[in-house]
């Protein structure tokens, strides 16, 4: 540590000699004796100088006194205890007035069908579907045992895995597993699925995925197998939980894998993962993708009563859109109660909503919104585009990018927050409305019903067919479904992505006319379709550019591996088929 170095003040004698400590004082040789005039104009000096550094201190202390009452203040209106009591500052955008905005443009609304979108030509970025490239031989022969010099190597051993979450955070963890078990040169036991508190959904691998299309679709590339067999479970008096349990930190790396799990998974011979969710990174070697890829567009295909109903959904919904040649509109809604709860936003239910969100926030997430350090600002939320858009903000955006009265809307929903008053305003600007319960009778919707992943099935291949697809509160659902629709669609996901602070803002000017809000909207349409064939650059890849939302150009090679190839345009075969099969016509996409 360098030592500090002390300068004398400047009003000290140039000739003065420091003899000492002197208890704190200074010893100096003394001066010559002033004259008379000399004093007097010393002292004058000294006066002035006195004078002027009392004046300096005191305009510092005030300067000192005020920060600190600024800054104090500045947390009672932001972030203090108090708020409450003093009341927020306003922020534009942060106010819930689109009731009132829609009841002033209504009649322009309602009577605005004069440029009216053809579907087919909403999209004016186009992409040329690219010619299937064959996978790196090398490095996938290497790799996966598919030379006859590696087809013998013996498994490590037996991988188990517990996916949590909804449908589409378990369907990464299961892509991710597959992927791990290629890396440990392991045997992957079909994965299990942990019972959510929030989700509430027993269902097992097999009421979602069709499972022997998924050990066959991966045969080659890993081994999977439904059980542990009985020679590893008596080792361990049949008891899972006595199976060794590793806890793997997120977006675990490739060497984190082959130096902290291999070893065990050697040593024991069989392993537990659990949970498993976000647990491998999103940058790995390229044959790790490859079996990503593998699983998520081969070999996950849902299970026949999903596909099946799924298929006379799509049928229906076609149908129902012969005005506009076969193609519709599907709206990812997610406006949920425990949604709008999560949110920490508030729309127009005053005190008496605030209570219930509470309620809801504190039976389903216990105390984790009361913690001294939660801040809840639900007008903060609105402006920084966090709320969920409620059915009558999605109803106003879309007619304002010029989707007319007569299109056809596919809403991908759960059970909707207060349904009859929100779906109200939504329905009369789009009276072609249509929802799984409406397409189908009771009876078919009766397997499914208490099944929100089953349900969740539905309602992605729905829209996953869709020719628009409107994206609202972000989350796994359109993160899949965006980089599904790139896969089928040759890089175009075709997907509305609302600016939402931006929206905030026009749907509380209450002098807006419609005229000023179309013109935005159609500039937020532009934008959407211009971010819809984007791709992000190699090198700027990190763990959340997920190879689920943007699939190519790394799973383009994948469609020449599958036998199955299919151009009927059979739901059944989703996961095998190319975007140029037949698939779109019958769909009419």
């Amino acid at each position: 540590m360098k030592s500090k170095i002390h300068h004398q003040p400047n009003g000290g004698s140039n000739n003065g000699v420091v003899t000492g400590n002197d208890n704190g004082c200074r010893s100096e040789s003394p001066s010559p004796p002033l004259s008379p005039n000399r004093r007097v104009l010393r002292r004058q000096r000294r006066q002035t100088l006195l004078r002027a550094s009392s004046f300096s201190l005191r305009r510092n202390l005030r300067y000192l006194l005020l920060l600190p009452m600024i800054y104090a203040s500045g947390l009672l209106m932001c972030v203090g205890p108090f708020s409450g009591l003093v009341g927020w500052v306003y922020v534009p955008g942060s106010v819930y007035r689109s009731p009132e905005i829609y009841r002033k443009l209504k009649d322009d609304i309602l009577s605005d069908n004069s440029t009216a979108l053809e579907l087919s030509s909403v999209w004016k970025y186009k992409r040329r579907p690219k010619m299937p490239k064959p996978c790196p031989n090398s490095t996938v022969s290497s790799r996966l045992g598919l030379t006859s010099e590696s087809s013998h190597l013996i498994p490590t051993g037996y991988l188990i895995v517990e996916a949590n979450g909804g449908l589409n955070q378990q369907r990464s963890a299961i892509c991710n597993a597959v992927a791990v078990a290629g890396l440990l040169n392991a045997v992957l036991v079909i994965p299990q699925f942990e019972f959510h508190a929030i989700w509430k959904d027993s269902s097992t691998f097999g009421d979602i995925y069709d499972e022997d299309h998924f050990i066959s679709s991966l045969e080659g590339y890993v081994k999977i197998v439904r059980d542990v067999p009985d020679e590893i479970m008596t080792r361990f008096n049949y008891n899972m939980s006595s199976i060794p349990t590793i806890r793997v930190q997120a977006w675990a790396t490739v060497n984190y894998y082959n130096g902290e799990v291999y070893p065990l998974l050697k040593e024991h011979g069989v392993i537990r993962i659990s949970p498993f969710a976000n647990r491998l990174a999103m940058s790995v070697p390229p044959y790790i993708q490859l079996l990503r890829c593998i699983a998520n567009y081969n070999a996950l295909k849902f299970s026949s009563p999903i596909s099946t109903l799924a298929e006379k959904l799509v049928d229906r919904m076609v149908e129902k859109s012969s005005e506009t040649g076969g193609k519709y509109v599907s709206v990812h809604l997610r406006f949920e109660e425990d949604m709008v709860a999560f949110s920490c936003c508030l729309y127009e239910g005053g005190r008496a909503e605030k209570s219930e969100m509470d309620v809801i926030r504190q039976k389903s997430w216990k105390g984790k919104f009361k913690r001294r350090d939660r801040v809840i600002r639900p007008d903060l939320n609105r402006v920084n585009g966090k709320c969920p858009l409620t059915p009558l903000e999605v109803g106003m955006m879309l007619r304002g990018m010029g989707f007319d009265n007569n299109t056809s809307i596919y809403l991908a929903s759960g059970r909707i927050y207060q349904r009859e008053k929100h779906l109200a305003p939504l329905q009369e600007m789009f009276p072609r409305l249509y929802t799984k319960e409406s397409l189908a009778t009771r009876e078919e919707l009766a397997p499914f019903e208490g099944y929100s992943s089953r349900m969740a099935a539905l309602d992605y291949t729905v829209s996953l067919l869709s020719e628009v697809f409107v994206t609202t509160q972000g989350g796994n659902f359109p993160h899949f479904l965006m980089g599904h629709r790139r896969f089928l669609f040759g890089g175009h996901a075709k997907t509305v992505i609302p600016d939402k602070p931006k929206l905030v803002l026009l749907l509380q000017d209450m002098d807006v006319r419609w005229e000023v809000f179309k013109k935005e909207m159609k500039l937020m349409l532009g934008e959407s379709d211009r971010k819809g064939v984007m791709v992000p650059r190699v090198r700027k890849i990190n763990r959340k550019t997920s190879i689920y939302t943007y699939p190519l150009p790394e799973c383009e090679c994948i469609f020449h591996l599958s036998s199955n190839f299919s151009a009927t345009g059979n739901i059944q075969n989703l996961g095998t088929l190319h975007p140029t099969s037949n698939l779109m016509n019958t769909a009419r996409l």
